[in-house]
């Protein structure tokens, strides 16, 4: 039977949990308290963080989505409207397929 990396990786993780379950079982009630409310501390602060990352990437994938519109539109000016003619828009001049039921009736 051959030992690869997992099983070294499970055996490591293993005995970490374990030597982590036998320090937290010998420390007093003050260290348990005093340990909590770090990991607490350190998680809120990850929280923070993590929000203002997403807050941060919102406002940069906007500015990129308004640059980049905006570079397109200067270099290809007629775009746009290919674009809206193209995926939804009603070409000029021509009816919309409403207007062409009314007025067949």
């Amino acid at each position: 039977m051959n030992v690869n990396n997992k099983h070294w990786a499970t055996f490591l993780l293993g005995a970490a949990a374990a030597f982590g379950a036998y320090k937290y079982m010998n420390m007093t009630d003050e260290e348990k308290e005093k340990l909590g409310a770090s990991l607490k501390e350190k998680a809120n602060k990850l929280k923070d963080q993590a929000t203002a990352a997403e807050d941060r990437a919102m406002d940069y994938f906007n500015e990129l989505k308004d640059k980049g519109t905006d570079t397109f539109k200067e270099h290809m000016p007629k775009v746009e409207e290919f674009f809206n003619n193209l995926f939804g828009g009603t070409k000029t001049g021509a009816k919309a397929p409403a207007d062409e039921a009314t007025a067949a009736s």
